[in-house]
């Protein structure tokens, strides 16, 4: 038997329970929700996406939450650094203060 969903619908639906889930102010009932929205039966997605979810491809809410790390992280770093610089050339300021001989 054909199957009755195309693999573009799959595929959406999957992303829309993913993304609603990703949020813990829609998370609740995001299954229903998104069901109903597409008119499909709400069980028919739930396998849908417990299936995604075994398979261990990437979401795209995982996706999303990477790159937020990753900018956050590409973020510190640079603070960091600067930080540093700014301690270098006080190290160096303070040690030529410490070589240069007392009045």
């Amino acid at each position: 038997m054909p199957s009755k969903y195309t693999p573009e619908l799959k595929q959406r639906a999957i992303e829309l329970v993913l993304h609603a889930q990703a949020s813990p102010d829609t998370a609740r009932g995001a299954i229903t929700r998104v069901a109903g929205e597409l008119g499909l039966s709400k069980e028919t997605l739930r396998v849908w996406v417990r299936t995604h979810k075994q398979s261990g491809t990437d979401t795209p809410a995982e996706s999303v939450g990477l790159e937020a790390e990753n900018r956050r992280l590409r973020a510190e770093l640079a603070e960091a650094k600067r930080a540093n610089d700014i301690l270098k050339k006080a190290s160096a300021f303070f040690a030529a203060e410490l070589d240069r001989p007392q009045k």
